[in-house]
């Protein structure tokens, strides 16, 4: 499948997600204000939030389709891993906000008087939807190996835990335990920073040319294997997006003229690119003297 096609493919996701966020924070929005639920409130702000941070991934996966140009020679790529960057940056923020209101709430004890059952079960709906949008984003990104829809798909899954924390903390006030609303939002609020610190760590570690030390081990066995390859002498690997670009230095027979060198190099980068179809190999060769 072109890669191309797929980062296509990853704006339908980030699409959808804009979708679900646009009408899911407008019935929460309205619903939490006829009520008088300050939990769906905060969760429909929540969300409309998460629009801009979908918004952010879209661009990024536009940004990736942009061909190389003069300035640009390995493509736009590294758009994805800016678009994750800004969702973790979103996701974070959101959560110290949903912190410091739960904290404050729980020290005053809860709310005075509890919502309407009506927004316990908007917040219960939002979170099977939201559910649902997670999966499909959470399967699209790994068929097509996008990591700002990814980030995404994780962002959808932490709204739907926000949505159930609202509908746990509003059935609370309606029973009486008026602490459980705060209570919680703040094991929300924990679990969206945890999320959050995770993409961020992902998108730094890609930003500052970061690679798997499995995968360089993977290499490495695989190269090995190949015939006339003497030693390797050195491994560089970094991604762009879902594309994997490797550099190596390999030892050959010193005796080899420039033809069989080069037929060395043409089976690395066959056998390195049916293993990992989005992948550029640059092969350097070397004479085992």
């Amino acid at each position: 499948m072109d890669l191309y096609d797929n980062l296509k493919k990853g704006e339908r996701g980030a699409w959808i997600s804009i979708g679900a966020y646009l009408v899911l924070s407008a019935i929460k929005l309205i619903v939490g204000t006829v009520t008088g639920s300050e939990a769906l409130r905060a969760d429909g702000l929540n969300n409309s939030t998460d629009v801009i941070a979908s918004v952010a991934v879209l661009i990024g996966l536009r940004i990736s389709r942009r061909p190389p140009d003069k300035n640009h020679h390995y493509g736009h790529l590294r758009a994805e891993s800016i678009a994750s960057f800004a969702a973790a940056f979103i996701m974070t923020a959101v959560a110290v906000q949903v912190l410091v209101q739960a904290g404050s709430l729980l020290l005053q004890g809860g709310a005075t008087e509890p919502p309407s059952v009506l927004a316990a079960w908007t917040a219960i709906g939002s979170a099977i939807v939201m559910f649902g949008v997670y999966a499909y984003n959470l399967r699209l990104s790994k068929a097509i190996k996008s990591s700002s829809l990814f980030a995404a798909a994780q962002d959808n899954r932490s709204d739907a835990l926000v949505s159930i924390g609202a509908a746990i903390g509003i059935f609370g006030s309606i029973f009486g335990v008026l602490w459980l609303d705060p209570l919680a939002a703040l094991i929300v609020g924990l679990i969206i920073l945890k999320t959050a610190i995770g993409i961020f760590k992902d998108a730094i570690h890609t930003l500052t040319d970061g690679f798997d030390q499995e995968e360089v081990q993977d290499i490495t066995l695989n190269v090995s294997d190949i015939p006339g390859v003497r030693s390797i002498e050195e491994i560089k690997g970094r991604t762009h997006g879902n594309m994997m670009f490797i550099d190596l230095t390999i030892k050959v027979n010193p005796d080899l003229n420039v033809i069989e060198s080069h037929d060395i190099t043409e089976e690395i980068e066959a056998s390195l690119k049916e293993r990992h179809p989005h992948t550029e190999v640059l092969v350097h060769i070397e004479p085992d003297i």
